[in-house]
């Protein structure tokens, strides 16, 4: 069973840190393109960050700005997504996402498909 497991997420204060984790199982997600997508209450789930199979390529949502990174340990089957300057708009489930490719996670629309999700980590930013 495919599972991707995320973890990391809770409550801080503006300006704080976070680093969420996802963890994969199931099978090998070397080739996969993974990514971080999140969604706030009463807004579509949006794209946060992606990272390709080889780690050689990133990409971020425009809101990002350079507060975010995301890596991944192949070794572990693990993504990170490290959250810096963190604001309170920035409150939402942040989801675990994977892709044979990473198109359908980067341009990610409300109906579209990606391979596999998790279930989701609550990130609470306090002003």
């Amino acid at each position: 069973q495919v599972q991707l497991v995320e973890s990391g997420g809770g409550l801080v204060q503006a300006g704080d840190s976070l680093r969420l984790s996802c963890a994969a199982s199931g099978r090998t997600f070397s080739r996969y393109a993974m990514g971080w997508l999140r969604q706030a209450p009463g807004k579509e789930r949006e794209f946060v960050a992606a990272i390709s199979w080889s780690a050689d390529n990133t990409y971020y949502g425009d809101f990002v700005k350079g507060r975010f990174t995301i890596s991944r340990d192949v070794a572990k089957n693990t993504v990170y997504l490290q959250m810096n300057s963190l604001k309170p708009e920035d409150t939402a489930i942040y989801y675990c996402a994977a892709d044979l490719g990473i198109g359908p996670i980067t341009g990610y629309y409300t109906g579209s498909h990606i391979d596999y999700w998790g279930q989701g980590t609550q990130v609470t930013v306090s002003s």
